[in-house]
C-alpha cells in the first residue's frame, strides 16, 4: 500500500521541473488512489444502507413431500423477524433469476445457487425493501421480512412427479412455493394483520401468479396487496420478426409441467404458455397489484427485442450493454417496444385498486437496491420516489399510478442495467 508521504511528494514534484515520465507516474499514483479511496467509500456506504445480514433457513421436512430445488435439495428463505408496530405485519420477497426452459438448461442451473440450496450464501445482506432502517424503508422497516430463495427455474409453478434417475432434476417449483408458505404460516404468519408478497425478476412474475393464491392462505381480515418489480414481461417480436420469447416460456410450462398451476380463469380460455405472460392473466388478479416496471427494461430488451439469435453478428451488444451507446435507428426499435409494453399494461384492464411505477430508466429490478428504492438520488415520477410510491399504495394514503415520459426524458433516471 503506497503511504501518504509518498503522495504528497508526488504532488510537491508535480510543481518541480521535473520529466514528463516522472509526473506522469505520479499522476497515475493519485489517480490509482484516488480510485481505491472512492471504492472503500462506496463500500462503506453499501454496509451503511444494506442493513444486517440475515441467516439463512433450510424447510427440511419440505423434502419428504418432494417440496425440492431442481437437484433435490431443501428450498430456503431469509427472514428477519418484524418488531415495534410491525410485529404482525408481513413482507415475503421472492427472490428472481431467469428460468431453465430444458433439461440441458436445467442441469446446467442444477449445481449453482438457483438450483441448489446447497450453493446458497447462507447470510445476505437486506436492502431496499427488506432493509430494517426506517430512514431507508419508510413503511416496511419494522415488519417481518422474507426472502425467498429461487432454486426451482419455473417461478415456483413446476410439479412434474417423476424424476429421471439419469439426470436426477427436480421440477418442483409449485411445491416448493407451498411447503415455504405453509412453514412461515406457522411461524406467525397466519396472525398477520397486513401482508405483502413481492418479487423482482422471475420472482416478479411469480409474485403475480401466487398473488391470488397469497392472499387466499392468510385469514379473511387481512390486508393483503402484491408488489412486482420487474416481472412485467411482455408478448412481443424481437428486432428479426420472430416471437422468441412466447417459443421460451412455451418451453418453460412444458418442461416444469406448470401449467396445472397457472390461473384456470386464463388457461380455460388460451394455451397455457400466454398465462404465463402477465398480459393475459392480470386481469383475472383479484388481489391489489402494483407493478413497478422500466418501460426499457434491460432484461427485456436484451432477451426479448434483441435476443443474440435475432442479432447474429452482436450490431445490439454495445447498445444493450449502455443505452447511451444506441444508434437512431435501435433507439426508435426500443421508443417502439416501450408502446408494446405500455399497449400491454393498458390492455390487461384499469382498476383503481392497482397501482403503477413505470419509469424510463434502463434497468432492470428497482425494489431489492438501496439507489432505486429510497434514497436521496433515486427515481422519482411526479417528485415521488419509488417506495413513498408503494408506501402510500398499500396503506391507502394516495393512489399511484404514473407513467413516465419517454427516454431520455427523465433526469432522475441512473440507467443502470
Amino acid at each position: 500500500m503506497l503511504s501518504t508521504g509518498f503522495l504528497s511528494h508526488c504532488e510537491e514534484s508535480s510543481s518541480l521541473w521535473i520529466s514528463l515520465a516522472s509526473l506522469s507516474f505520479c499522476r497515475m499514483v493519485n489517480a490509482r488512489f484516488s480510485q481505491g479511496l472512492n471504492l472503500l467509500v462506496f463500500g462503506l456506504l453499501l454496509l451503511k444502507t444494506d442493513g444486517l445480514f440475515v441467516e439463512i433457513t433450510y424447510v427440511e421436512n419440505a423434502v419428504a413431500r418432494g417440496a425440492v430445488c431442481l437437484d433435490g435439495s431443501p428450498p430456503a428463505y431469509h427472514w428477519d423477524r418484524g418488531f415495534g408496530s410491525g410485529i404482525n405485519s408481513w413482507l415475503v420477497h421472492l427472490e428472481g433469476g431467469g428460468w431453465c426452459n430444458n433439461v440441458t438448461t436445467c442441469l446446467k442451473r442444477k449445481n449453482t445457487r438457483l438450483g441448489s440450496s446447497k450453493k446458497m450464501a447462507t447470510r445476505i445482506p437486506f436492502s431496499g425493501i427488506l432493509n430494517n432502517r426506517r430512514q431507508y424503508n419508510p413503511d416496511f422497516y419494522n415488519w417481518n421480512r422474507v426472502k425467498v430463495r429461487y432454486c426451482d427455474g419455473s417461478s415456483y409453478t413446476g410439479d412434474v412427479a417423476a424424476v429421471n434417475p439419469a439426470t436426477n432434476l427436480h421440477f418442483r417449483g409449485a411445491r416448493v412455493w407451498l411447503a415455504v408458505m405453509e412453514e412461515l404460516l406457522a411461524k406467525g404468519m397466519r396472525n398477520a394483520e397486513n401482508a405483502v408478497l413481492s418479487g423482482c425478476s422471475a420472482g416478479g412474475l411469480a409474485s403475480i401468479l401466487h398473488c391470488d393464491s397469497f392472499q387466499a392462505l392468510l385469514p379473511m381480515g387481512t390486508k393483503v396487496k402484491c408488489i412486482s418489480d420487474a416481472g412485467y414481461f411482455i408478448n412481443a417480436k424481437d428486432i428479426s420478426r420472430v416471437t422468441h420469447i412466447q417459443s421460451y416460456f412455451s418451453q418453460i410450462v412444458a418442461t416444469h409441467g406448470s401449467a396445472k398451476n397457472l390461473l384456470p380463469s386464463c388457461t380455460s380460455t388460451m394455451r397455457p404458455a400466454l398465462c404465463f405472460f402477465p398480459q393475459y392473466m392480470v386481469p383475472q388478479i383479484q388481489t391489489p397489484l402494483f407493478i413497478i416496471n422500466a418501460a426499457y427494461d434491460s432484461w427485456q430488451i436484451r432477451n426479448i427485442l434483441a435476443p443474440a439469435d435475432a442479432d447474429p453478428h452482436g450490431t445490439w451488444e454495445s447498445c444493450k450493454s449502455n443505452i447511451k451507446n444506441c444508434l437512431p435507428t435501435q433507439l426508435k426499435a426500443m421508443q417502439a417496444f416501450r408502446s408494446q409494453f405500455l399497449i400491454s399494461l393498458f390492455r390487461s384492464g384499469k382498476s383503481s385498486s392497482r397501482g403503477m411505477f413505470i419509469d424510463s430508466c434502463y434497468v432492470h429490478c428497482q425494489t431489492e437496491m438501496q439507489e432505486f428504492w429510497y434514497m436521496t438520488d433515486s427515481p422519482e415520477l411526479n417528485k415521488t420516489r419509488i417506495a413513498k410510491a408503494v408506501g402510500d399504495w398499500f396503506f391507502d394514503r394516495i393512489p399511484f399510478q404514473k407513467i413516465d415520459c419517454p427516454y431520455p426524458c427523465n433526469p432522475t433516471c441512473r440507467n443502470q442495467i
